[in-house]
């Protein structure tokens, strides 16, 4: 199920299964610009929300606006990862390529939302945080 803080990487992966499929540039550009005009899916919470818009562009952002929020909501949600990023810390018990995988699922996050971190400021949290033995 789509889910509100999960819309930008599943953006990014949408527009790499179009751009991936045969003649698909083809497949993305109407759905960036319009006007191709949808054709009827499952009817579920999110459609009911989008049912009256025909052309994709128009279609794409109205899911986008659903998804994604206002600016306000995207501050938030990059607030919020400054916040995991910060608070990152070794678990008792995890094992180092947990803790690795961890923290790389937050870097990406942070990556989808365009948030920049010096590369010095990465290793240094990940070196800081290492259990030590």
């Amino acid at each position: 199920m789509l889910k509100k803080d999960m819309y930008n990487l599943w953006k990014s992966r949408m527009e790499l299964y179009m751009l991936n499929r045969q003649l698909g540039r083809m497949i993305l550009e109407p759905v960036e610009n319009g006007p191709l005009l949808w054709p009827t899916v499952e009817e579920n919470r999110v459609y009911a929300l989008v049912s009256t818009h025909k052309v994709a562009k128009e279609l794409w952002e109205r899911i986008q606006m659903l998804m994604q929020g206002t600016s306000l909501t995207k501050q938030e949600r990059e607030c919020k990862l400054y916040d995991e990023f910060d608070k990152f810390a070794y678990k008792k018990g995890e094992s180092l390529r947990d803790f690795y995988l961890r923290f790389s699922l937050l870097l990406n996050d942070m990556n989808i939302y365009n948030m920049k971190l010096e590369q010095f400021q990465v290793n240094t949290k990940f070196w800081n945080t290492l259990p030590h033995e």
